[in-house]
C-alpha cells in the first residue's frame, strides 16, 4: 500500500484537486456533503465538468441530505457536460462516505467533505495507489447500484473476485453474509483483541452501548485508552452530549483529550501496530445506520505517521477534569437524564 495523509481539509482539498485535474480514464466520487462554495481555490464541479467535456468517466454521488445546499443548476451544468450526478437517498440511511477514485488507480478517504466552512479543520485523509483500490472500486459499485447507477461497466467492478490482503483492507457498511455491519464487526475484534493500548480521534462521541461495554472491558484488562474529542464542535447541541459521555467512560478510566479547535478525523490505532483510517465516528448511526468506509492497515511506517499525527493533536489537547465531583448539579442532572432516555447509548 502507497499512501499519503492529509491533516487539514485545505491540504486534502489540494490533493484530491490536483489527482483530478491529471485524470485520464475515470473519476470516481461519493460525498457526504458536496458543496459549490469552495470555489474561489476549489472549483471542484468546475474542473469535473471541464474533465467530462474532455472524455473522462465523471461519476459523482453525493448524499440527499447533506449535499442538500447544492444548486440544481449546478448539477445541471456537470451533467450538459456529459458527467453523471446522482443522489444517495434512502429513508433513515446516510451516504457518509468521503471516496474520491481517480483512473481505478489512486483513492482518497477519509473525514474530508467539501464545504467551504470547514476548510480549516483538523481532519485526516489518506490517498491510496496499489491493489487496496481494487476493494474500494467495488464498495463503490455497490453504492452506484443503491443510487440507481445503470452504467454495466462500473456495475461489473462489484462482481469481481477479491482476495484479502494481510496489510490492508477496506472496511465498510455493506452487509456482509450474515448481515452484521462489517464495520462494527472489526471494531469490535480489534477493541477485544487489544493488548497494551487503544487511541481514538473523533468529533463526536456517542457510542453505542456494545462500544462503550468494548471501552471498559479493555480498561479492566490493563490497556491505555485514549479518546481525543474536540472542545467545542460544529454542532453545538452536541458539545454537552461529548461532554457527558466523556465523563461516563471517564469513570471507567478512558483517558480524554480534548483539542482547542475543530477536530473531525476518524481515526483509532490498536497496540500502536494497526490502525484504522476512515469516515466513521464513533456513534450509533455510523455503525448501524450510515454507509461508512475506512481503510485498516499495519505496515509500520504508515501506522507510525498516524501516531506522529495523533502525538502533535495530543499535545496541543487539555486534560479535563471529568470526575463526577466536578460536574455542575445542572450537568449531573442532564448526565442522569440522558441514561434514562436512552439506555442503549
Amino acid at each position: 500500500m502507497r499512501y499519503k495523509f492529509y491533516t487539514t481539509s485545505s491540504k486534502a482539498w489540494d490533493g484530491i484537486y490536483q489527482a483530478i485535474e491529471a485524470a485520464q480514464k475515470t473519476i470516481f466520487i461519493e460525498m457526504y456533503i458536496f458543496l459549490a462554495d469552495t470555489g474561489n481555490t476549489h472549483d471542484f464541479l468546475g474542473k469535473l465538468a471541464e474533465k467530462a467535456r474532455q472524455g473522462v468517466s465523471v461519476i459523482v454521488i453525493a448524499d440527499a441530505y447533506g449535499s442538500l445546499g447544492l444548486k440544481s443548476a449546478t448539477v445541471a451544468e456537470l451533467k450538459a457536460a456529459g458527467g453523471e450526478f446522482m443522489y444517495f437517498s434512502h429513508w433513515l440511511t446516510r451516504m457518509h462516505r468521503k471516496l474520491v477514485i481517480i483512473d481505478e488507480k489512486i483513492a482518497f478517504l477519509g473525514g474530508v467533505n467539501i464545504e467551504n466552512k470547514i476548510r480549516y479543520w483538523n481532519d485526516l485523509q489518506i490517498r491510496l495507489k496499489g491493489s487496496v483500490v481494487k476493494p474500494l472500486l467495488r464498495s463503490f459499485a455497490h453504492t452506484y447500484r443503491k443510487s440507481g447507477g445503470k452504467n454495466q461497466d462500473v456495475l461489473a467492478y462489484s462482481r469481481g473476485h477479491l482476495v484479502k490482503k494481510f496489510k490492508s483492507w477496506i472496511v465498510d457498511n455493506w452487509d456482509s453474509d450474515d448481515k452484521e455491519y462489517n464495520l462494527k464487526k472489526y471494531y469490535k475484534s480489534k477493541l477485544e483483541q487489544a493488548a497494551t493500548s487503544i487511541r481514538i480521534v473523533t468529533p463526536y462521541l456517542l457510542p453505542p452501548r456494545w462500544l462503550m461495554v468494548a471501552l471498559d472491558n479493555a480498561v479492566r484488562r490493563g490497556v491505555q485508552v485514549d479518546i481525543i474529542i474536540p472542545e467545542d464542535t460544529d454542532i453545538k447541541a452536541l458539545n454537552k452530549i461529548n461532554y457527558i459521555n466523556a465523563c461516563r467512560l471517564a469513570a471507567v478510566g478512558v483517558n480524554f483529550h480534548f483539542t482547542p479547535s475543530m477536530n473531525h478525523a476518524k481515526v483509532m490505532i490498536i497496540d500502536g501496530k494497526e490502525a484504522l483510517v476512515g469516515s466513521q465516528n464513533l456513534d450509533i448511526l455510523s455503525f448501524g445506520m450510515n454507509l461508512e468506509i475506512g481503510v485498516f492497515f499495519e505496515q509500520k511506517e504508515a501506522v507510525a505517521g498516524i501516531e506522529r499525527i495523533i502525538n502533535q493533536w495530543q499535545s496541543a489537547s487539555r486534560r479535563p477534569d471529568l470526575s463526577f465531583r466536578k460536574v455542575s448539579w445542572g450537568m449531573r442532572l442532564l448526565m442522569f437524564l440522558f441514561r434514562f432516555f436512552f439506555p442503549i447509548l
